[in-house]
């Protein structure tokens, strides 16, 4: 048997140089590759930075990095303190670049993973975690909106229809007019692309009437299009004041997802005088979180949960779920004794 596949090369080759030559329709699909690829290495940037000026400190070759170099930095990270999930992402950049760059990856090696088993039992494996909203504590923030204004209509629409359909910030500054299709029964919206779909296959996401209409996403979100006026572009927008107080007019641009959590925490944590509570905590991740959470403690299937989540597996329900109180989910509480 051939053992030419498994060689590593004398010197790097980039992914994909080896069918540089092959039929026009492979080269095109390992230039969208490339590009998505391309964009995955932005979204590390900073990350890669990080690296790049610690090796630099310490007379370290970043690219390519031996095991050691990184199991020094991810040691160094971990002695920041730095969350687990950060640590992690670092070394996703890391094993990226490399990847990219034709070079053997050091993030797999087995020395390394003993290094973060350690770290991960030193910092722990529970991490701050967005907390979850009660049905009721979602309620009271939408009546203390003013609908009369463009303002609370927009975020009226965006707290409702991001909790009902589970949705992620990204995926909710990313919607378009058109990703909105209007039923009898209930608003699909149509997501092209999601944290869990990078392939641009489109999934669809099912948001259901409300008995009461100051609570129904699909019609607050029918109110907030009214006050758009087109039928395309951007769903959830910034606004610019208009002359008349409250009536400011919406734009074409877009919300940041900075700015949806910032929405998020003004209307969930803060009472009507617009005080903050000292015990919320609520941020835009509390709109899905809360979603699973209380789908769970009603009892809904796995399946029907991930059927508008989007997750791939069950253990992600577990992970979303915020049902840590001993106290208040326990199922020693039903003994009937």
């Amino acid at each position: 048997m051939s053992t030419e596949i498994t060689r590593i090369p004398a010197e790097p080759q980039p992914l994909g140089s080896q069918l540089s030559t092959a039929a026009a329709n492979v080269a095109r699909y390992i230039k969208a590759g490339l590009e998505g690829a391309d964009n995955t290495v932005l979204a590390y940037s900073a990350d890669l930075k990080s690296f790049g000026d610690f090796c630099q400190f310490h007379g370290l070759n970043p690219l390519p990095a031996e095991v050691a170099t990184v199991a020094r930095y991810v040691a160094d990270l971990a002695d920041i303190p730095r969350k687990l999930s950060t640590i992690r992402r670092h070394l996703a950049a890391i094993h990226k670049h490399h990847q990219l760059r034709g070079y053997p990856s050091p993030v797999r090696a087995e020395e390394l993973a003993l290094v973060m088993e350690g770290i991960t039992r030193t910092l722990g494996k529970r991490q701050k975690q967005a907390p979850a909203f009660t049905v009721e504590e979602l309620k009271e923030s939408i009546r203390r909106l003013d609908v009369t204004t463009t303002a609370g209509l927009r975020d009226q629409a965006l707290l409702l229809l991001g909790f009902a359909g589970a949705f992620r910030r990204s995926e909710l500054v990313a919607l378009d007019v058109e990703h909105l299709e209007f039923t009898e029964r209930a608003l699909i919206v149509h997501l092209a692309k999601s944290k869990t779909n990078q392939a641009g296959e489109v999934e669809d996401k099912a948001v259901f009437y409300a008995a009461t209409a100051a609570f129904c996403p699909v019609r607050c979100t029918r109110a907030w299009l009214q006050q758009l006026g087109r039928d395309t572009g951007p769903l959830f927008v910034s606004l610019k004041r208009g002359k008349v107080k409250g009536q400011a007019l919406p734009t074409l641009k877009r919300l940041s997802p900075l700015r949806v959590n910032e929405l998020v925490q003004l209307h969930l944590n803060h009472d009507e005088d617009g005080h903050k509570i000292p015990e919320k905590n609520y941020s835009a991740h509390s709109l899905r979180v809360s979603f699973i959470t209380i789908s769970v403690l009603r009892g809904q299937s796995n399946r029907f949960i991930k059927n508008q989540t989007k997750q791939k597996t069950d253990a992600m329900i577990d992970r979303y779920s915020r049902l840590d109180d001993v106290v208040s989910f326990n199922a020693a509480q039903n003994l009937g004794l």
